[in-house]
């Protein structure tokens, strides 16, 4: 068995390139290893900012020997009188074989001519040098370049090319790379160091590396990096403020990590923290160190008692260079904090209110206004949710207040520079101005959540501004008939989507969404008269959307697709998603938890059946009482009375709001009189030729099925 290497030596390649990268390469190295009929023990990818390598352990030295079958012509046409026609001379040619060799078998559709062949297998040497150049070249990445003269297209320009089976290379040439790349067995190592390195096998390949200040290993250099921050912070008796998107940059940015300890003039600790630690980590990629016991405070003005003067950073510089790279770095985080410091003054000199005007020089989008035409929808879209949730005067002041200031700081020079920071700064701002703080809070809260798994508003003024934001965002963009598309949505209408929901849900407000997206898509087709909007239509997919995401959330919460697709189906009487998220949020649950427990499936075959019996009547699917449709007086069964009093114990549950616990419970407790009315010994005939009793009897199942809908459309429950 064999050890095969291939490394692809670039230019610096972006951070986010190896993490989108190496997950397709490991992918399609399997896949080809499987169709070339070369089993491998294992297949390892890695990578450095300069170079994606892929380690094969346990490669056999040739293929495996194939035998294949193929099926010719019909024996009537291959053979006449025993003679080979032109039909089975051409298919032995194609075969590689003589026409003695065929073979006749019958087949279902009469005598068929075969032929077996044996392919051996070619050496794993020549198979991989046909296999590598589809392997670089398929790779997929944003921004992708050519250089030179070339034709071929990748992150960024490949500079050599390590191809070896144990100790052999592996010949091939990269011919549309300027100048053309050829393989051989000579990789670099660390940028400061120049000279080729010679890798003289394959399984040599991560200690001669290592050898040149290289550590090739993505996983080990990840906890290096790691264990060395978390080194450094417990040196400084702080903690890391170290996201794991900035963490993962920060591994595939160095090839020899070193962590670095600078410092920052105390005199900066007068910006707010947050100024700070975004000026480190998305700017410099610096890791600040927060005190242990400081309170998190997300209106605090300054950040001295939360922030220490002292920050790590990674480097991929050599030991002896240490000190100049510590005083390099605390140069740059300085001119770039004075530059904050500058801008925080500047807009100290600005009160918020006068921010707010100047937002009528700034344009949203086309069609659509400027950014103080947007404020002043935002805070329509605060009134309707309010009158909505009723929410105590108090509450409801401090959130009309914050919608009327919440995007003041959009035209700050602060937020200009670090777009990270707004809402944060516009709460800042209007408090050193005197402002209450839960008007404050709510500004903060607003834009929150930022993104998948993001913090949620914690109070409940925070909430319906970051309500209206969303929503005020979807109607304006659905009315110019923008939609997302594929992978392409530059508003982040899914995010805002997803963030109306999941506000709902985590106030545990009982609100109408239906309702308010009808009422909102009225007014905005009184305001954009010129965008010919129907308001009917907007609600409508507004809507749709809106179920789209509900569904997508509720399988996001480890619920089982089928059931989020039962319980949004449109045949649900009055049980539509959006007429109370919350409800239908928790119907989803409890429905799932009836499965894991095994209660659903008795609830579930029986309503299955009795729908498609209900099919052929003709009884609406609004009709929840039994006494508006059955007559007891036909009934010639036991279990025709029997399933008639279950429905008269269902149809007050179906008929009230919030009973979806009670009314599935009871669905289980009677499965087994309602099954009993298929195949009791008291079972009646439901297709009765009788057609009164006919028609009564598909009333009383079509009951059952309407009452079930009020939880799920049963018929899309899989079995």
């Amino acid at each position: 068995m064999a050890f095969f290497l291939l490394e692809i030596g670039t230019e610096e390649l972006p951070a986010d390139f190896a993490r989108l990268a190496l997950p397709q390469l490991k992918d399609q190295v399997e896949r080809d290893l499987v169709l070339a009929r070369l089993t491998a023990s294992s297949v390892a990818v890695t990578s450095t900012p300069r170079r994606l390598a892929v380690l094969v352990e346990g490669l056999p030295a040739k293929q495996e020997d194939e035998q294949q079958e193929h099926k010719g012509p019909p024996a009537q046409l291959a053979f006449r009188d025993g003679v080979a026609t032109e039909a089975a001379v051409g298919f032995a040619k194609r075969c590689g074989l003589p026409v003695e060799q065929l073979e006749v078998r019958d087949t279902p559709k009469g005598p068929f001519v075969f032929a077996r062949t044996h392919q051996i297998g070619r050496p794993s040497l020549d198979v991989l040098a046909e296999l590598i150049p589809s392997w670089i070249w398929s790779l997929q990445g944003r921004r992708f370049m050519r250089w030179g003269q070339g034709e071929s297209r990748f992150s960024r320009p490949v500079r050599w090319l390590v191809a070896l089976l144990d100790q052999d290379v592996i010949p091939l040439v990269l011919p549309d790379c300027d100048p053309p790349i050829h393989s051989g067995r000579h990789s670099r190592g660390h940028r400061l160091t120049p000279e080729p390195v010679e890798i003289p096998s394959a399984e040599a390949y991560s200690r001669c590396l290592a050898a040149v200040d290289v550590q090739v290993d993505r996983s080990a250099r990840a906890s290096q990096i790691r264990n060395q921050l978390e080194a450094g912070a417990r040196r400084a008796g702080a903690r890391l403020d170290l996201p794991e998107a900035l963490f993962e940059e920060l591994v595939d940015l160095v090839e020899d990590p070193r962590v670095i300890e600078g410092s920052i003039e105390t005199a900066f600790l007068s910006l707010p923290p947050e100024v700070l630690s975004t000026v480190m980590r998305a700017h410099q990629r610096y890791v600040p160190l927060f005190i242990h016991e400081a309170s998190a405070d997300p209106l605090a003005l300054r950040a001295d008692g939360a922030l220490l003067p002292r920050f790590l950073c990674v480097s991929n510089g050599q030991s002896e260079a240490e000190a100049t790279v510590k005083r390099g770095n605390e140069r740059v985080l300085r001119a770039r904090l004075a530059d904050a410091a500058f801008f925080l003054k500047a807009d100290y000199g600005v009160p918020s209110i006068d921010r707010r005007e100047a937002l009528s020089r700034v344009t949203f989008a086309e069609g659509l206004g400027t950014l103080r035409d947007r404020t002043e929808r935002l805070e329509w879209c605060t009134d309707v949710l309010l009158g909505e949730l009723q929410l105590q005067p108090e509450l409801a002041q401090t959130a009309r207040r914050a919608a009327h200031l919440c995007k003041h700081d959009l035209v700050s020079q602060m937020v200009g520079e670090f777009p990270e920071l707004q809402g944060i700064m516009g709460a800042k701002y209007i408090l050193a101005e005197g402002e209450g703080r839960e008007v404050a809070l709510a500004v903060w809260e607003h834009y929150l959540p930022r993104g998948a798994g993001d913090a949620l508003p914690r109070t409940p003024a925070g909430a319906v501004l970051a309500l209206a934001d969303r929503l005020e965002l979807l109607m304006s963009i659905f009315s110019r008939g923008d939609r997302p598309t594929g992978s392409s949505d530059p508003y982040g209408l899914r995010r805002a989507a997803n963030a109306v929901l999941q506000l709902i849900w985590h106030q545990q407000w009982p609100i109408n969404l239906q309702r308010i997206l009808v009422r909102l898509s009225g007014e905005w087709e009184r305001m954009f008269p010129d965008l010919n909007i129907s308001s009917e239509s907007l609600s409508d997919v507004l809507s749709e959307y809106f179920q789209q995401r509900w569904i997508a959330l509720i399988e996001e919460n480890d619920l089982d697709a089928d059931i989020a697709q039962a319980i949004a189906a449109p045949e649900n009487y009055g049980s539509s998603v959006l007429s109370d998220p919350c409800e239908s949020l928790e119907r989803a649950r409890f429905l799932q938890l009836l499965r894991d427990q095994g209660r659903l499936s008795p609830i579930q075959s029986v309503v299955q059946r009795a729908s498609r019996l209900a099919d052929k009547g003709q009884l609406a699917r609004d009709v929840l009482s039994p006494s508006q449709a059955v007559d007891p007086g036909l009934f010639v069964s036991q279990s025709e009375a029997a399933m008639f009093a279950v429905l008269e114990t269902l149809a007050p549950m179906a008929q009230t709001k919030g009973k979806s616990r009670e009314l599935a419970e009871c669905l289980h407790e009677s499965s087994q009189v309602l099954d009993d009315f298929f195949d009791g010994s008291d079972s009646v005939l439901v297709m009765s030729d009788d057609l009164a009793l006919r028609q009564n009897r598909l009333n009383l199942l079509s009951i059952l099925r309407n009452q079930a809908n009020c939880l799920a459309d049963f018929t899309r429950l899989e079995n």
